[in-house]
């Protein structure tokens, strides 16, 4: 841990010191968004029970969360570069705290939903250009350890969230999860506003056409995707592919004549990155997929509680957080392409090892196959963010922060429609996992290809080596 706050001669970013604090803002503020999403899952049936609402209505007290998230990364990662990133960041996470806050006081469904609204919208401020400040923050040399750290932060909030949010519900009622992020996110507001790089925004207009574009085409896509896996109707999960379809269309055609675009298309040119966002939509297709799947599996197919569904699960984050600041070390040293390679296929393999599940299984055979999967993951999520990240220029960090956060929504809300397509049709749920696997064999090929480039650019710069040396 002490390398990353190492400091060397020609170093970017901030020095070595200054990076501590930089570093606890940060670890604050995706934290505290990760476990307040898992915590909320837990608290459902008692809000629905509290309220006096069905379960059903209930459900969109997680859903409009993330709604509202999934449509504003793009948008204000293109923000941050006008009003600066540590800025939008402090902004989120003030109000990400008021917005949690009236969550805690709500006394109705409709007032709930509203703060979960805007607590979706906070979140997105600070998940959009979380990446983009680790390379700000962090020296060229030390991105892959620093994304690796990313990585360490997200799983171990995952890890937490379920447990935490359990011990609140047996001790208190239901509105202390919303409050409990509060004296956090003020915490890290403070630290944020102190220690996080200080910028000037770039002059120029702000694309807001494309903007009310992107938003249409992921909002329309998540509520789509939420439609099919949640046993809406055909009908609504059409409409819904069909007006993210049409903006989506209208995006592209804006982002290619404006004069200041929300996304520049023009960071999609360099292979290295367009083949990393497709790695990691397709991967993160795989883990929803699978993640939803097991809960089906563990409980219906096998025959475990709840409770000890929940536990067969911890594996794969706990894995995680062993194997991602290892493998994002060791992306600094090693091609990133191969890593993430490897992880990918032990991904595979972990998914794969699932499908063949027996009925009769017991705990062991469904732990080390979940930990298979979480070491598969590990290894491969911090090389291909850093693969991602460094691709493109320095200037362009907040973009393509914005696109990996997007891809990975994306992808996991596609993953649990799967799921839910697959359950309406009668699939059985082990041939479910299988898909899964398929998802992440066509993450695996675009993996390999950015190995195929790595070697290509390798023979270039020996070449032009020789021809200099004659």
């Amino acid at each position: 841990m002490s390398r990353l706050f190492s400091t060397r001669p020609g170093d970017d970013g901030l020095p070595g010191p200054e990076r501590r604090l930089a570093v606890l803002a940060l670890i604050l503020g995706t934290t505290m968004a990760v476990v307040d999403t898992t915590m909320v899952n837990l608290a459902l049936p008692s809000i629905a029970a509290d309220l006096g609402v069905a379960p059903a209505r209930a459900v969109w007290v997680t859903n409009l969360f993330q709604v509202a998230c999934a449509a504003f990364l793009l948008v204000f990662a293109a923000l941050s570069e006008l009003v600066s990133r540590r800025r939008l960041y402090v902004a989120g996470l003030v109000v990400f705290a008021i917005a949690a806050l009236g969550s805690a006081l709500s006394r109705s469904l409709e007032t709930l939903l509203v703060f979960r609204t805007l607590q979706g919208v906070a979140a997105a401020a600070t998940l959009s250009i979380g990446p983009s400040l680790y390379r700000s923050i962090f020296p060229s040399r030390l991105l892959g350890s620093a994304l690796g750290l990313s990585s360490l932060v997200v799983a171990t909030g995952y890890a937490i969230g379920p447990a935490l949010g359990g011990v609140v519900l047996s001790v208190a009622s239901w509105p202390w999860l919303f409050a409990l992020p509060v004296p956090l996110a003020l915490g890290a507001v403070g630290l944020a506003w102190k220690a996080l790089p200080r910028e000037t925004g770039r002059r120029g207009g702000f694309d807001g056409p494309g903007a009310v574009l992107a938003m249409t085409m992921l909002a329309s896509f998540f509520w789509a995707m939420d439609r099919a896996g949640d046993g809406g109707s055909l009908p609504e999960a059409l409409a819904g592919l069909a007006a993210s379809l049409i903006a989506g269309v209208g995006f592209v055609a804006r982002q290619r004549r404006a004069p200041h675009p929300l996304l520049p298309l023009s960071i999609f040119r360099s292979p290295r990155f367009s083949l990393a966002v497709l790695a990691s939509g397709l991967v993160f297709v795989g883990h929803g997929l699978a993640f939803v799947a097991l809960s089906f599996l563990y409980q219906q197919g096998m025959g475990f509680t709840p409770l000890e569904t929940a536990w067969l699960f911890t594996p794969w984050p706990l894995t995680i957080m062993l194997v991602g600041p290892l493998a994002g070390r060791l992306a600094d040293r090693v091609n990133p392409s191969l890593l993430s390679s490897a992880g990918i296929a032990l991904l595979m393999a972990g998914l794969a090892s699932l499908a063949w599940l027996d009925a009769e299984a017991g705990v062991l055979d469904c732990l080390w196959r979940t930990a298979l999967c979480g070491l598969g993951f590990g290894l491969y999520q911090p090389p291909n963010n850093r693969e991602l990240m460094a691709s493109v220029p320095a200037e362009r960090s907040a973009n393509a922060s914005g696109v990996m956060s997007t891809t990975r929504t994306v992808g996991q809300s596609l993953g649990v429609a799967l799921v839910g397509a697959c359950l309406a049709a009668g699939v059985p749920i082990q041939a479910t996992l299988w898909a899964g696997m398929a998802a992440t064999l066509l993450a695996m090929l675009a993996s390999l290809g950015r190995v195929g480039l790595a070697g290509e650019a390798m023979r270039a710069r020996r070449r032009a080596a020789a021809e200099r040396v004659q």
